[in-house]
C-alpha cells in the first residue's frame, strides 16, 4: 500500500567533502615538550664536551710548543755564550758558558783546569768575538731521556785589537739540550755540543 504525504520532504543538506588530508589528532604537547628538552640537553652536553676537549687539546699543544721553544732558546743562547766575549768580559763569558752546560761536556770543561786554559787562550788573542745566530730548529726530542736535538746556524765575527773585523766564520752545530723538569725553574741545559 502506498501512503501519500501532503508536505514534501526537505532534502538533506550535506556538507561538501573537505579537500585535503583528514584532520590531525591534537599533539601530545607534554610529550613533545619533554622530547624537545631532552634533545636540547643532549645537544648542549655534546657541545660542552666538544668545547672541553678542544680546550684541553689546545692547552696541550701550547705546552708542547712552549717546551719546544725553550729547547731552541737554550741551544741558541748556549751557542751565543760559547762564541761571544770581549777582553774585559772573558771571565764572565766563559763562566756563563760553562755554567750553562751539563753532563759529559760540563765534566770535560771542569776537569784538568780547562776553564782557565780557555780564559788564557782568549786573553792571548786580545780580541773580541761576536756570535749571531742565523737560524735554529728543533730536530727531535727523546721523551725517555728528556733530551732534545737542536740544529743551530751561527756566524762568528772576531775583531782584533786594532778594531779590524776578520772575515766572519759560519758554523752549523747540533746541540743536545736536557730538560731538567725537577728544578723549580724548569730550565734546560746544554749536555753536549757540536757538529761543525
Amino acid at each position: 500500500t502506498a501512503v501519500k504525504v501532503d508536505t514534501p520532504a526537505e532534502p538533506v543538506k550535506r556538507r561538501p567533502a573537505p579537500v585535503g588530508p583528514p584532520p590531525r589528532r591534537p599533539a601530545n604537547r607534554r610529550l613533545v615538550g619533554l622530547l624537545a628538552l631532552a634533545v636540547g640537553l643532549v645537544g648542549i652536553a655534546a657541545l660542552a664536551g666538544g668545547l672541553v676537549t678542544e680546550i684541553y687539546q689546545q692547552r696541550h699543544a701550547d705546552a708542547k710548543q712552549a717546551r719546544d721553544q725553550r729547547f731552541v732558546d737554550t741551544a741558541t743562547q748556549t751557542v751565543v755564550n760559547m762564541f761571544s766575549y770581549t777582553p774585559d768580559t772573558i771571565d764572565q763569558s766563559v763562566a756563563r758558558f760553562v755554567d750553562g752546560t751539563s753532563g759529559p761536556l760540563h765534566g770535560m770543561l771542569s776537569s784538568n783546569n780547562n776553564v782557565e786554559n780557555i780564559k788564557a787562550l782568549f786573553r792571548d788573542t786580545q780580541a773580541s768575538s761576536e756570535a749571531v745566530v742565523n737560524g735554529a730548529a728543533l730536530e727531535g726530542i727523546d721523551n725517555v731521556t728528556d733530551n732534545a736535538s737542536v740544529l743551530v746556524s751561527v756566524r762568528v765575527t772576531v775583531t782584533d785589537t786594532d778594531g779590524v773585523n776578520k772575515p766572519s766564520m759560519p758554523y752549523r752545530m747540533r746541540v743536545l739540550v736536557h730538560d731538567d723538569a725537577r728544578s723549580e725553574e724548569h730550565t734546560s741545559e746544554l749536555q753536549s755540543h757540536h757538529d761543525i
